[in-house]
């Protein structure tokens, strides 16, 4: 049998706001007992791998560190690559500060390589005012992902898609986004996890980031409600997943063979004909 591993969002998939979505513990449970490798793939910068697990571990997750892949290292692993030893304006927090030390990069204030842009609560116009400058004269501009905002407990403010089109507008420049759903974080993850194609499966909440990154790499994908997408917003997409739950707390079920699921068991594979009437068996027992 083949090995399956699952690249998982978080917000919307594994926890809403400060709650962890009924079953995500229990979903995680499995695949550790399983020996199902696994990533948590975040668009969100701001945090450190151990400032995430942590998190994560809070809310009753098992989670390690080594088990979060965020923008902000699939840009800084990317960067390292394209000009090893490079210097960068950042615009961001920890999360990104530590990606890009960690690649070798030096944060400076000056004729930078890159001008480069994650999330981030302190944003300044001082900021914004010598990031063009830069970007003026010579240096590329680089998103960790271009998610337009970001959902808060106190409610929905500015991403880093909003800071980048400020740039963009004030430059004439377009940025390179390195998040989800870009090949360069996709393809990473999965090389991390060292699955192929086929082996993958893409977890998530949102059709514009998740689902659509995991289609256009091939990756099986799964669609969870839980988050800010619902059933009838698949219409206005020329696109769909292979499997839409409610959550991930029906893949959590130990009935539910996942090997079967995604076609990777000794069995017959599953089409995506029988993926669909496992859903629909599925709604029919709720």
């Amino acid at each position: 049998m083949s090995k399956l591993g699952f690249l998982i969002d978080m917000d919307g998939v594994i926890y809403k706001g400060n709650q962890l979505i009924r079953g995500a513990d229990r979903f995680i449970a499995r695949l550790h007992q399983n020996d199902h490798p696994f990533l948590f793939l975040t668009n969100n910068s701001q945090r450190t791998q151990r400032d995430v697990a942590v998190r994560l571990q809070r809310m009753g997750i098992e989670a390690r560190e080594e088990q979060i892949f965020t923008c902000a290292m699939a840009t800084a692993s990317f960067l390292s690559k394209q000009k090893p030893n490079g210097t960068a304006y950042v615009i961001g927090e920890g999360g990104l500060l530590q990606a890009l030390h960690l690649n070798g990069y030096s944060i400076v204030d000056t004729d930078p390589d890159y001008v480069v842009v994650g999330e981030g609560r302190t944003v300044t116009a001082e900021a914004l005012d010598a990031a063009t400058r830069m970007i003026l004269a010579g240096a590329k501009l680089i998103a960790t992902n271009l998610d337009p905002n970001c959902p808060t407990a106190s409610g929905t403010r500015p991403g880093c898609g909003a800071t980048v089109a400020f740039l963009e507008m004030a430059t004439g420049k377009k940025a390179s986004s390195m998040g989800k759903p870009s090949p360069v974080m996709m393809r990473a993850a999965r090389k991390q996890l060292g699955l192929t194609t086929s082996q993958t499966v893409m977890i998530g909440d949102t059709m514009e980031t998740d689902i659509i990154g995991g289609v256009q790499m091939g990756y099986h994908t799964v669609l969870a409600l839980s988050g800010g997408t619902q059933l009838t917003d698949l219409d206005n997409y020329a696109f769909g997943p292979d499997l839409v739950v409610e959550s991930v707390e029906e893949l959590a079920d130990p009935s539910c063979c996942l090997e079967t699921l995604f076609g990777l068991s000794d069995d017959e594979p599953a089409s995506t004909e029988s993926v669909a009437s496992h859903r629909q068996l599925q709604l029919a027992h709720k």
